[in-house]
């Protein structure tokens, strides 16, 4: 796939449901929203993979949003090398986010960002992990949760049997080749079990190049009918106004030493404004 034909692709979320088994799959694609992100952090071949990754779970959990100007930020905090990431998704399918390292020398050029990572890759990568949900709208936060793991997350914190995939390819020169995401969810009542549906975690672990009926056919879910359709795109909130305002509430004698100008960086998306300080 070319960067050009790439760049044309929607970015989207689909929420299926499957009557007579009364199982749930949202699937997400966010190639083009993370190859957005991964350019304007410079981010290097294997920071760009994870913040695709988390973009497409974050995108997932978007899909629970129902307030106006409600959003989901998922926060982890890890021991390995990448440090963690905060990324977004709002009621309106936007996203952003950033990863704590932009570049691995450890990994970037040696370990190809195309291919699964191995455990000792991952461990060195991830390390012991510590994830946070918070959805929350403006001046009020509506709930949070704490795990190890997404799937960890939705079992205990949300009492669901759920479980998430996520899976991104980047190739070394940092083009996004795909970065997509499953959640496959039993409601209460329904006699299938996730694990029985994801021993299938085949079906999802290569789904970059498969259609979404593709996926529902090898996860059993062939009578799975589409129930909604949510476009996805990258935005960011930052613009020359707030990082004027941000200037704007230091006091006189912290901008006196400053220079004529200065440039502020949007830790969320990578852009950066040159403002004058007088």
């Amino acid at each position: 796939m070319t960067s050009s034909r790439r760049m044309k692709m929607r970015d989207s979320r689909e929420e299926w449901y499957d009557a007579e088994k009364k199982v749930s799959v949202t699937i997400v694609d966010v190639t083009t929203a993370a190859q957005q992100l991964a350019q304007g952090h410079l981010s290097g071949p294997t920071a760009a993979r994870a913040l695709s990754e988390a973009l497409a779970a974050v995108a997932l959990l978007g899909a629970e949003t129902s307030e106006a100007e409600e959003t989901v930020i998922l926060q982890m905090k890890c021991t390995g090398a990448l440090g963690g990431y905060c990324v977004e998704c709002t009621q309106k399918g936007t996203l952003r986010g950033y990863t704590e390292k932009k570049t691995l020398d450890d990994f970037d050029g040696v370990v190809s960002a195309a291919a699964p990572l191995a455990k000792a890759n991952a461990k060195k990568l991830y390390g012991d992990t510590q994830l946070q949900v918070t959805r929350s709208v403006p001046g009020r936060i509506l709930s949070q949760g704490l795990a190890k793991t997404l799937d960890s997350y939705l079992a205990g914190s949300l009492q669901r049997k759920a479980m998430i995939q996520v899976e991104a390819s980047v190739s070394d020169e940092v083009e996004v080749l795909g970065a997509k995401g499953v959640l496959i969810e039993a409601l209460p009542d329904s006699s299938c079990t996730v694990p029985s549906l994801s021993s299938a975690t085949g079906a999802v672990q290569s789904s970059l190049a498969r259609a979404s009926r593709a996926i529902l056919d090898e996860l059993g879910l062939a009578k799975a009918e589409l129930k909604k359709t949510t476009p996805l795109s990258f935005a960011c909130r930052c613009s020359p106004d707030r990082a004027v305002a941000m200037l704007a509430a230091l006091s006189e004698d912290e901008r006196k030493d400053l220079p004529e100008t200065i440039d502020i960086t949007c830790h969320m998306c990578g852009r950066t404004f040159t403002v004058k300080t007088r």
